[in-house]
């Protein structure tokens, strides 16, 4: 159990603590009342969350620390595609816990084979009291050409606070790609790629989730002051991400791990569709997102309490992946499915299956210029740990049936390699 090795550990650092203050001595700690005492553990622990502030770095070296043969666990994160035709995906190693981590390789031919990892962010370290996890992310390619990278930074899974950042690369296709100095842009984190409106601006779904944290930071409520932000919300850049702002937000009934995702209709307004602990729900706002209509169970969409990948298409469709043979209905996690909607997500058309077997999740993607579609997705992450891609197009989501010669279903993106240990018998 890890949970009171956190507590052992933020003992250690509570006393390391006071220890570091000249002017604290043993007896004054000793001497404390309850709620001195109780002040004076929130202060630490706060410090303790303040690790997340300290810069992640970029491993662009990652071999044979983090090759195939050293990895465990597989959930994915993103696809982008570079300018030239490279293909990038990320997933998170390491679990889908406090001990997560992210990896990222590279195709140069379409998906049909895979480099071994080449970018790794891991913030884990031994000398930290407790876990400090690159959990929440996804991979952009933005209209100049540039590859970024989204990721998020906090500690034990979420501290409450977490934190948004994001490094750029300008050559994404070179033979040694070059990442800028990562940067924090927000709290929270960022699971889906940003949009671009017709006004030019960029959209970016940012969740800073309803609770207080995980875990030691779950009862200590350390950030109210970001009470009014949690929720839903969209970050603008109107300078081609040189700077983000906080536009507006949606809370969220049932809040669970928003994974939402913002479509601009023809009208010009914004459509959100957001996952919580009772199925998706559904806002709008007709200012640009400023300002968000009540939360609504959209009709005719049910899905289990997964990620699901929402995008609006170059021929003005809207593409919606999630599980079950029909927009409303699911089996859980399975049956991975296609659709399409030509009116703005009020009625869907078509059913490609891309995956029907369980264990399958968190759909993310994107269209190419030449109008295919790829969709990423993992399969029983802590046991095959497989990363997959999915390649079709539009017309073949209409047919429910692959017919193009460049159209493929469950490419192997990622297998974790590592022996695991066998479980000690029971006795």
């Amino acid at each position: 159990m890890r949970f009171p090795r956190i507590l052992l550990a933020l003992g250690s650092l509570l006393l390391g603590a006071v220890c570091a203050r000249a002017q604290t001595s043993e007896s004054a700690l000793t001497s404390l009342d309850p709620a001195a005492a109780r002040a004076f553990e929130l202060e630490v622990l706060r410090k303790v969350a303040d690790l997340t502030l300290v810069p992640p770095r970029l491993n662009t070296s990652p071999l044979p620390e983090y090759d195939y043969d050293q990895l465990d666990y597989g959930m994915t994160i993103g696809i982008a595609r570079t300018p030239a035709g490279r293909l990038w995906a990320a997933w998170v190693a390491g679990g889908d816990s406090p001990l997560a981590f992210m990896v990222a390789a590279t195709s140069d031919d379409d998906g049909a084979t895979w480099s071994k990892p080449r970018l790794v962010i891991d913030s884990q370290a031994k000398h930290l009291p407790i876990p400090r996890s690159v959990i929440v992310g996804n991979l952009w390619t933005d209209p100049l050409g540039r590859l970024w990278f989204f990721f998020d930074q906090t500690m034990n899974h979420f501290d409450g606070r977490g934190g948004l950042w994001a490094a750029v690369c300008e050559n994404p296709d070179a033979e040694k790609p070059v990442w800028s100095a990562p940067r924090r842009l927000w709290h929270g984190s960022a699971l889906n790629k940003p949009i671009v409106l017709s006004t030019g601006e960029w959209m970016l779904p940012v969740q800073l989730l309803q609770n207080n944290g995980i875990g030691p930071f779950a009862q200590a409520n350390l950030f109210p002051e970001l009470d009014p932000y949690r929720g839903a919300n969209v970050f603008v850049s109107s300078n081609q991400g040189a700077t983000w702002e906080r536009r507006g937000h949606v809370v969220l009934p049932n809040p669970n791990w928003h994974e939402h995702m913002v479509v601009e209709r023809k009208d010009g307004s914004l459509w959100l569709l957001a996952r919580t602990s009772k199925g998706l729900m559904q806002s709008t706002s007709a200012d640009r997102g400023k300002t968000w209509s009540e939360p609504s169970a959209p009709p005719g969409l049910n899905h289990p309490v997964a990620r699901f990948h929402l995008r609006k298409l170059a021929s003005g469709r809207v593409l919606l992946v999630k599980h079950g043979d029909t927009t409303d209905t699911h089996e859980g996690r399975s049956k991975l499915k296609a659709f399409l909607s030509e009116d703005d997500g009020l009625t869907w058309k078509g059913g490609l299956m891309l995956d029907e077997r369980k264990g399958i999740s968190y759909p993310d993607g994107f269209q190419a210029p030449d109008g295919t579609l790829y969709i990423s997705y993992d399969r029983n992450r802590s046991s095959d740990g497989e990363i997959l891609l999915a390649r079709f197009t539009e017309a073949e989501v209409l047919s429910g049936t692959l017919t193009h010669p460049n159209s493929k279903l469950q490419i192997l993106i990622s297998r974790p390699l590592k022996k695991k240990e066998p479980k000690p018998a029971k006795r």
